[in-house]
């Protein structure tokens, strides 16, 4: 498509995502409700062209990003046209389109303005990433968050391994790893949101901002009362089992326990790629002891850029939403299979493929 946002600024829209200005706020708005709003390169495009000229257009003050719909604000990035290009050999379009939705992560991260993020409903994988580094982070009692990627033969990335090695604990392996779905409470207490604010005050609050311009007023529409999050409440537990130094020994320790919570877990992480499980851990722990979203990115790029030819996203994406059968046929039966020297090499450098990101502050 053309340009997102045109010289003067006024609404232009595609399909999939409306861009425009209304007094002085940049909305952009995904418009996929019946695919779950899942965020295609295009998309990515569009949000990043109308960022980078919103950042130096002294008449937009904040950001608000949305979606239509009440089921989902972005269940993730377009898999399945990753699938098809799969398996028409086609590895680069998809090398292209991680390139260019990880730079957009960064720039969120770094962006300039404030960055308002509802996240009314499902939200996940690259959903997690076009929200939840932005500043102002909004979610509501329809809000579930998770980063399911090791159940389809991928990992948590959009620069999500930046975010789980800021929650608190050992929690981000635990979401890593199992794939968690987490109401508002917990995303809260996890760090991937700021305020809650319930879904019928949410066009209020939409309009009180056009009006006014002034990001302060999210924190008058901030509701306290909330129940009590279920991942803090077993914080200590999370923690017990998910520090151990290895994910073999996180799978023992979670074995022994009865707890319901547990149990589950085990059963999440089991059905998960071997693979996948055990680079999500090592950069987990990667994103703790060397910080940064742009390390983050450029790590989860080395092993998505090799992951249609050596891992198992084809199968795992076959499994769930294309034979929907449930019964993933991994490269290797379990995590003590997985050989060290596709893990090392995994885990080197790209040469002249990385991501190239670009300072929203430059």
């Amino acid at each position: 498509m053309g340009s997102p946002v045109d010289q003067e600024g006024m609404e232009t829209s595609s399909a999939d995502v409306s861009v425009r200005v209304e007094g002085r706020v940049g909305r952009l708005t995904l418009c996929r409700a019946h695919a779950l709003n899942a965020l295609s390169h295009e998309m990515a495009l569009a949000i990043e062209a109308a960022l980078l000229k919103w950042q130096t257009d002294d008449a937009v003050s904040l950001v608000l990003i949305d979606a239509v719909g009440e089921k989902a604000f972005c269940a993730g990035g377009d898999i399945t046209v990753l699938y098809n290009q799969g398996l028409a050999g086609d590895i680069e379009s998809g090398r292209q389109f991680w390139r260019d939705e990880y730079r957009l992560n960064a720039l969120i991260d770094a962006y300039s303005k404030p960055y308002v993020a509802v996240m009314d409903g499902i939200t996940m994988g690259g959903g997690i990433g076009i929200s939840a580094h932005g500043s102002h982070r909004i979610v509501t009692e329809r809000s579930k968050l998770a980063l399911p990627e090791c159940s389809i033969g991928l990992v948590p990335d959009v620069g999500s391994t930046h975010l789980l090695a800021q929650a608190p604990g050992y929690l981000g392996e635990y979401l890593a790893l199992t794939g968690e779905r987490i109401d508002a409470s917990d995303a809260l207490f996890a760090g991937f949101a700021d305020y809650y604010v319930p879904a019928e005050r949410l066009q209020t609050l939409k309009s009180a901002l056009v009006e006014s311009g002034d990001i302060n007023i999210i924190n008058t529409f901030h509701e306290s009362t909330l129940t009590s999050s279920a991942l803090e409440m077993r914080a200590h537990l999370i923690n017990d089992v998910f520090s151990a130094d290895t994910l073999s020994a996180v799978l023992e320790n979670l074995s022994h326990l009865e707890q319901e919570w547990a149990v589950s877990a085990f059963k999440k992480i089991g059905y998960s790629s071997p693979l996948s499980l055990t680079l999500a851990f090592d950069l987990v722990r990667a994103a703790r002891s060397t910080p940064g979203i742009e390390q983050a990115l450029t790590r989860e790029y080395r092993f998505v850029s090799r992951a249609m030819a050596s891992a198992d996203i084809l199968e795992g994406i076959r499994a769930a939403l294309i034979d929907r059968d449930r019964k993933p046929s991994w490269k290797h039966a379990s995590i003590g299979e997985v050989p060290q020297a596709l893990i090392d090499q995994l885990k080197q450098k790209v040469p002249g493929d990385s991501p190239v990101f670009k300072s929203s502050k430059g």
